[in-house]
């Protein structure tokens, strides 16, 4: 059976730039992984990866910022 994870070890990782710079709300997606949006913990870089797809990551950010 192939494996369905992606590796994301090697992308390119940006911080959100709703997190704040005390070291707190560190959260950081991958850009350019082809269909999905992995999205981590800065201060776990080696814990778990969330991907949400290319086609809800609109929505998801809409809602956890509120809007409607």
């Amino acid at each position: 059976m192939a494996s369905t994870q992606l590796d994301v070890s090697s992308a390119p990782w940006r911080k959100s730039s709703y997190s704040n710079g005390s070291g707190g709300d560190c959260v950081e997606v991958a850009d350019g992984v082809s269909e999905v949006v992995p999205v981590r913990d800065s201060k776990r870089p080696s814990g778990p990866v969330i991907m949400v797809t290319a086609a809800a990551w609109t929505p998801f950010l809409d809602g956890i910022k509120g809007t409607p």
